[in-house]
């Protein structure tokens, strides 16, 4: 009975396999590296707002980036992975427009990262690929209740326009974001869609990234989010 079992067991599974699309094979719904997406408004409780709407969690509100002249709120999508929503900090005048928020009409995805152990590794991984990075970069935010993450962050000269992440390492002793953030929100599928699709998924491919390509008439990113109100998209 056992053999007979087993034998079936096996069939089955080829099957799924076989029925497939071959380039997804070995390709993962959503990057098990993935640590959050960014999700770009040119007003910070508008895309709050724009969040909650959709998904019935209301992200909150996570501090701000000295210096950066952004602040943040936020939201988990399950373990290891979070939403930051990032828009413009009116206290910082000042400072450069570095993502491009103010412009946008709607909130839109402008970017995302992926977490490592160790950030060094991922520069030498980088540096025999040929591919041109800057940093390590240590960055913090100060949280509501007065504790400080820390982290380094790792970002590539050419992202392809957003496609491509950028690469944090946390901080020892430093909360990560999924752990404390409001819950209710799942990433069901991260998906990166460009004209040049092959180039793109042997790029991911260089850099340890699972994540298949699809084919678009233009470069974009799509994450869908299932929450209280049912699955939705954000599309960059």
């Amino acid at each position: 009975m056992q053999n007979q079992f087993s034998r079936r067991s096996f069939l089955a599974a080829a099957a799924v396999a076989l029925a497939a699309p071959r380039e997804l094979m070995g390709k993962d719904v959503v990057p098990a590296m993935l640590d959050h997406i960014l999700l770009g408004s040119s007003d910070l409780d508008a895309g709050i707002a724009f969040i909650e709407q959709r998904s019935g969690v209301r992200p909150a509100f996570g501090g701000v980036h000295p210096g950066r002249g952004t602040r943040n709120a936020l939201a988990s999508l399950g373990e290891l992975h979070y939403l930051e929503v990032i828009g413009p900090d009116p206290q910082q005048d000042g400072a450069p427009d570095t993502f491009g928020l103010k412009p946008l009409t709607t909130p839109r995805l402008i970017g995302w990262a992926v977490h490592v152990n160790d950030i060094s590794v991922q520069t030498s991984r980088l540096a025999d690929a040929g591919i041109e990075f800057e940093g390590p970069v240590p960055g913090s935010r100060s949280r509501p209740d007065g504790r400080v993450l820390h982290w380094k962050a790792l970002r590539l000269k050419d992202d392809r326009r957003g496609l491509l992440p950028f690469f944090i390492e946390w901080g020892a002793g430093s909360v990560h974001p999924s752990t404390d953030s409001p819950t209710g929100c799942r990433l069901v599928r991260f998906e990166v869609f460009a004209p040049n699709f092959r180039d793109l998924d042997g790029t991911f491919t260089a850099l340890g990234i699972a994540l298949h390509v699809e084919k678009g008439a233009a470069p974009q990113l799509r994450a869908t989010i299932a929450g209280a109100r049912g699955e939705f998209t954000l599309t960059s």
